[in-house]
């Protein structure tokens, strides 16, 4: 990776060919690189990236796009040489740095963030009847990987500010069949994780947390990874951290990440590459102990992955300044409600959601100048499937109307979020 005062050269799909070179201050990386524990400060300089105006600069302009340089092109190419293209050698390195980036003892690499979900309740055991309390505002694998195992979601409504689930809700609905508590961290932004706790007590009821969009965010100075039971995250193309797809689970518990091991491989003992690589004598010999899943991550993602892993601080660092941008635009505009960040926390910016009661009018208007801005999400209550258990969420069924996510990608030009804050700030919100 290039050094501080060194440009990265990045290559941008979509947009031109030819590589666009950013100048990086020396505090645009986070105290200790990649690996860090250390939490970042929350306020960074704004670097302007050059060559802004370049073809393509006025193409349309997306919610999310991924950062990939040729690094990880390199990266794909050597897994694809050598030979070895399943889960392998790659995958275990990946495991490995991961779980040292988040400070936890085990990470166990899947094919996605759904798969991780899916695993991470089957774990538990759970019986037709157990609940396990959702939030209403998320990706439906959320609610979704509660019903694969048999249990029910129920659905929380979240918070005004944060849209994270509703520690005072999550309260009301826990019952004695409550068995987990699955908190989205929406956006980047965690929930409050104390004050789930709080709700949980002495009662015999997992947190098991939804880490999809918050891959290198911090809960009061430590990383989101290591701070429950088990963390669910997602390598999604578009995450900020993509594997092309893929997921994980981390825990710091040795016996659950055996379990989740043989899970994500059909409940076989021992995988195909420990066979291969470890044994001489009977090699091909394994035992099955479960019914379990074809969930493993392979090596062409894990190589992808980690290159990804090196990049995600500087590139989480690029989303806090197109946040500030944003923030700072915005800053003067009554009838826009900009997206908060606690002092306790340090959003990793996956989603910029601002609410405005003029939403589709606005969705319409940046549609038109050439910005595809998104809507995370209709309340999963609502949805045909889930909508005939009479779930309440008040604060979701209201919001959901107002939210829109900008455009926010670590690769987006000052003249790209100039156009959109510009575009934004265009818009009558009154007016005809």
């Amino acid at each position: 990776m290039a050094g501080a005062s060194e440009p990265i050269r990045t290559i941008t799909p979509g947009a031109d060919d030819a590589p666009r070179d950013i100048a990086v201050d020396a505090d645009s990386n986070p105290p200790g690189g990649g690996g860090s524990q250390d939490m970042p400060l929350k306020k960074l300089a704004h670097i302007h990236p050059r060559g802004a105006g370049a073809p393509g600069e006025l193409d349309q302009i997306p919610v999310f796009r991924p950062s990939i340089t040729q690094e990880e092109i390199d990266a794909v190419t050597e897994v694809m040489r050598s030979g070895w293209l399943g889960l392998g050698p790659v995958t275990e390195k990946f495991e490995n740095e991961l779980a040292e980036f988040l400070g936890v003892d085990h990470v166990i690499a899947l094919n996605s963030g759904t798969a991780a979900l899916h695993l991470a309740i089957r774990l538990l055991d759970l019986n037709p009847g157990d609940e396990v309390i959702v939030p209403s505002i998320t990706f439906i694998s959320t609610a979704h990987a509660v019903e694969y195992c048999g249990a029910r979601a129920v659905f929380a409504d979240v918070c005004e500010d944060t849209l994270c689930i509703s520690p005072d809700d999550v309260r009301r609905k826990i019952t004695k069949k409550t068995r987990a508590i699955l908190p989205v961290h929406y956006g980047g932004h965690p929930a409050d994780l104390d004050a789930l706790r709080a709700a949980i007590a002495d009662r015999p009821i997992t947190l098991v947390e939804d880490a999809a969009h918050a891959c290198g965010a911090y809960y009061k100075g430590k990383r989101v990874g290591g701070l429950s039971p088990m963390t669910c995250f997602s390598f999604h193309a578009v995450k900020n951290l993509t594997c092309g797809e893929g997921g994980a689970i981390s825990t710091h518990n040795a016996a659950w990440a055996k379990k989740l091991r043989e899970l994500r491989w059909m409940g076989i003992s021992k995988d195909t590459y420990e066979r291969t690589a470890k044994e001489s004598v009977y090699a091909w010999q394994y035992w099955v102990h479960d019914l379990g899943f074809k969930y493993h991550m392979h090596d062409l993602a894990a190589a992808m992955g980690r290159v990804q892993l090196r990049r995600l601080d500087e590139n989480n660092a690029k989303r806090r300044r197109i946040a500030e941008r944003y923030n700072d635009a915005f800053s003067g505009a009554a009838w826009i409600e900009t997206p908060p960040e606690h002092d306790d926390v340090f959003s990793s910016w996956h989603i910029y959601p601002i609410k405005t009661l003029e939403r589709d009018r606005l969705i319409a208007h940046l549609k038109a100048n050439g910005i595809a801005p998104g809507v995370h999400y209709y309340p999963l209550h609502m949805h045909p499937y889930y909508a005939d258990r009479g779930a309440k969420c008040p604060i979701a069924e209201e919001l959901w109307k107002r939210m829109i996510s900008l455009p926010m990608f670590p690769d987006m030009s000052d003249a790209q979020v100039d156009r959109v804050i510009q575009t934004v700030l265009a818009f009558d919100a009154a007016g005809s």
